[in-house]
């Protein structure tokens, strides 16, 4: 099993002298340094010297600093300045609102916008049902994060979480079509947050959560749930919860064990790994055991946090103490949301044959994936240049668009389920692998399989609002 490591791709604008050799002479000081030359633009020439654009694939910032000190000490070549792709595609934000109607002469505007739009207003006045039909309320989802927890960097507040934000609501528009909008909140208070996503809810047909902190993330969708009536999701629970399931499913027919027979390991009781288990415990999983920075979640024990006291007696059927290394004997599968470390080739000896580990930590997993590879049998990280990613792009635009569709009013453990079952069902059984337990986020069947899914899911459950949309505006 082999990995392809991705790095930072930078921008070198040089200016090179113009005779022979010195382009071979740059690519040779670039290939020795370590570096990958992935495209060269030409950007002026002279009688003296040639402009290019080199973009050069680097391990970090600190390679491409070497790389371009060495450049610029070589005689011919002048760095005239370096640029980083990633920032490139952020400069000026990555969203606009763009209308859906050209406004071209003055009837336009008076159905628009004054007067015409007044019947509308007094329309959705009369029957506040009507906004789902006349408005983007139907199809716009807010993206909320309050900053706490963003991907790996933690507590970065408000500003610094906007890009991730906007990634998401890049990733609704693309992959379900939904328009999203980021709503970052320069607050920490849980009740403040309830109550500001209760205020801009009416102009929104759902809620993504975005990394909020736990323990305050449980508490702040448990009351959005109870008092909105749009769907209210956090990602970064349930998302990674239905990907990975959706990929224990595949993995578990791989190697020809059922899912109640697993023995489970999860590591890192927090927001996402509560999740995993709920999901686990939905799907039909039995033995499942909690493994925190304290050891072993055990019903012998009182703890300060009440997600550990749920967490305790809902699972370690045997009751069990110690370890993580006490946790994985004859353990089927590892499930990681923790930090980088945790699980060692050790631990790994002690599982049962056919190992099933995903070490999901971002960016970096719970065990060096080419360290972990002779001892498992099925590997899945939630980094793109592994395979089988543990991708929550595979579950939310498709949740989403389901629950939109059937205008449901929550996001039940059902339609969870069901958007599990369809993301594994994307691949065909005689078309799983080890390297291949997931479908890519790129396979444009997932989305409507998942919609679908959850839609039904939705109806079935109840959750769906029962009466269908008018045929007419009046």
């Amino acid at each position: 099993m082999e990995f392809q490591q991705s790095g930072i791709s930078l921008i070198y604008r040089l200016e090179i002298a113009n005779r022979g050799n010195m382009f071979a002479r740059l690519a040779s000081l670039v290939g020795n340094a370590g570096g990958d030359i992935a495209a060269v633009d030409m950007i002026r020439v002279s009688q003296d010297a040639v402009v290019r654009d080199v973009t050069i694939n680097v391990a970090s910032r600190e390679h491409g600093r070497q790389i371009a000190d060495l450049l610029d000490a070589e005689q011919g070549i002048h760095v005239v300045a370096v640029s980083d792709r990633t920032f490139l595609v952020h400069l000026g934000g990555k969203l606009e609102v763009a209308p859906k109607i050209q406004v071209k002469n003055r009837d336009d505007l008076s159905r628009v916008y004054t007067p015409h739009v007044a019947r509308v207003c007094e329309a959705i006045h009369e029957d506040s049902a009507k906004a789902f039909q006349l408005t983007i309320k139907r199809n716009t989802v807010a993206v909320v994060s309050d900053g706490t927890a963003v991907l790996g960097l933690g507590d970065i507040g408000p500003y610094a979480a906007m890009p991730v934000m906007e990634g998401k609501a890049m990733l609704f528009k693309q992959f379900a079509g939904i328009d999203a909008f980021p709503v970052c909140l320069d607050t920490k208070d849980p009740d403040e947050i309830v109550e500001t996503v209760k205020r801009i809810a009416p102009a929104f047909g759902g809620i993504n959560l975005e990394d909020i902190s736990s323990p305050r993330c449980f508490y702040i969708e448990e009351r959005l749930k109870k008092e909105l009536d749009i769907p209210v999701f956090h990602d970064d629970q349930h998302g990674t919860a239905v990907v990975m399931l959706a990929g224990l499913m595949n993995a578990a027919k791989l190697v020809g064990k059922e899912l109640q027979n697993l023995k489970v390991v999860v590591v890192g009781i927090g927001a996402a790994g509560v999740a995993c288990t709920k999901m686990l415990l939905s799907a039909g999983v039995k033995h499942i055991i909690g493994v925190t920075l304290e050891g072993i979640l055990h019903r012998g024990k009182e703890y300060e946090n009440e997600v550990w006291n749920w967490y305790k007696e809902h699972t370690n059927p045997e009751n069990i103490t110690g370890t993580l290394e006490d946790a994985l004997v004859g353990a089927d599968v590892f499930i990681g949301v923790s930090g980088p470390g945790v699980l060692t080739v050790e631990h790994l000896q002690k599982m049962a044959q056919d190992r099933i580990v995903f070490a999901m930590a971002n960016p970096t997993p719970e065990i060096d994936p080419e360290l972990a590879a002779p001892y498992v049998r099925i590997l899945a990280t939630g980094r793109s240049d592994y395979p089988n990613q543990i991708n929550n792009v595979l579950c939310f635009p498709g949740i989403f668009k389901g629950a939109l569709a059937a205008r449901a009013y929550t996001i039940n453990e059902e339609m969870k389920l069901a958007a599990a079952q369809a993301i594994a069902s994307t691949i065909r059984e005689s078309e799983l692998r080890e390297d291949y337990i997931i479908p890519s986020v790129f396979n444009q069947a997932v989305v409507q399989r998942v919609a679908d899914a959850v839609a039904e899911a939705a109806r079935r459950t109840n959750v769906a609002r029962r009466e269908m949309m008018p045929r007419n505006n009046f």
